[in-house]
């Protein structure tokens, strides 16, 4: 048995892994129930997927369908959108952690749920960076705002996200793979089969760019766009709300809470191709902290926009409209079947009189 662990883990180790939490050792207990830890991972993923589908769908809906098309409204939206997505396909990694990471749907949906996953947690964290850039020029720098501040040039840049963070996604559709290990099946990043400095390479540095690109610098921006409004408005002595001021910090706040986690696991992984006495550390971390990571989609529309005054005026407003419209129709459909039942009491008067 012991010969066939150690042949099982050496055959593992072959493999990148990025994100996997399998462990050979366990293979043998088939059915050996998921840790404390991977069930908090899955309470965290289904509550991010029943909050943020609706209210990502909300925003969705407004933005979208009934409010007029600004710049803002569009970052809205658009935020909404890659949010929405992204929780779209939670479901199949719930399943996947709560089969004890066994993937039973094929090699093609492991590449695009992998895809998919990428695109849209790089195109939400590149709306936010928009966001806060957006925000700050058009508070501080109102003349700029004024001439570049446009419906077309907003339309741009969304256009430029959505191809950066396809581009950064991308690599999920050539390296992700699928595994089977002993009736068990993996969905893994297989930078290389039998080169070990190339798969260490390929690892390295999509992690680092993921990093920096995903996380420090969306973070560095947002920090520095928030920190420079909040300096300028009080040197102008512009007021400010305190709802105001704690939005902003609740929002950067938000952004380190949920994403710091996962990209500091996503680092320490790095370690598992020269020493392998973190495994069991990163096995029980790494699906936490992607679960945290898909918390801050389903907070998104509830700081940046379930909780403005004007959205809510706006909703209610909405909520009102469509109230109105719906009893008006009820108020028709009553009146023309009353109408309609009339009719035929005096038609069938007349065939009585006729008889």
């Amino acid at each position: 048995m012991e010969d066939l662990e150690e042949t099982l883990f050496e055959d593992f180790e072959n493999y990148s892994y990025a994100l996997e939490y399998y462990s050979p050792e366990t293979d043998s207990e088939e059915k050996a129930p998921l840790g404390a830890i991977h069930w908090v991972s899955l309470v965290l993923c289904c509550l991010a997927f029943v909050l943020g589908i609706p209210g990502n769908a909300t925003v969705i809906w407004f933005t979208g369908f009934k409010w007029k098309k600004t710049v803002t409204t569009l970052w809205f939206l658009n935020l909404a959108i890659a949010d929405f997505i992204f929780l779209l396909f939670l479901p199949l990694y719930i399943s996947y952690v709560a089969m004890n990471f066994h993937w039973p749907f094929g090699i093609w949906l492991c590449k695009a749920n992998s895809f998919i996953a990428q695109l849209n947690m790089f195109a939400s964290v590149f709306f936010l960076m928009v966001i806060s850039l957006d925000r700050y020029i058009y508070l501080i720098h109102p003349v700029l705002s004024h001439r570049y501040r446009t419906l077309r040039n907003s339309l741009i840049v969304i256009i430029v996200v959505w191809l950066l963070a396809s581009l950064m996604g991308g690599p999920a559709l050539y390296f992700r793979d699928t595994l089977e290990l002993n009736n068990h099946t993996l969905c893994y990043n297989n930078f290389h089969e039998h080169d070990v400095d190339l798969r260490l390479l390929r690892h390295h540095v999509l992690t680092w760019v993921k990093v920096i690109v995903g996380y420090l610098l969306p973070l560095l921006t947002m920090s520095i766009c928030y920190l420079c409004l909040i300096f300028k408005v009080k040197k102008r002595s512009i007021l400010i709300s305190s709802k105001h001021f704690w939005t902003i910090l609740a929002v950067v706040m938000a952004f380190l809470i949920c994403w710091t986690p996962y990209h500091l696991f996503s680092i320490w992984e790095l370690t598992i191709h020269h020493n392998s006495y973190f495994h069991q550390v990163l096995q029980a971390s790494i699906p936490l902290s992607t679960g945290l990571a898909f918390l801050n989609s389903c907070l998104n529309p509830i700081l940046y926009v379930l909780i403005s005054k004007k959205f809510q005026a706006r909703f209610r407003a909405s909520v009102a409209e469509i109230l109105k419209y719906t009893l008006w129709e009820v108020s028709c459909s009553g009146t023309l079947s009353e109408q309609l039942r009339n009719s035929e009491t005096k038609n069938l008067s007349l065939l009585e009189t006729a008889q």
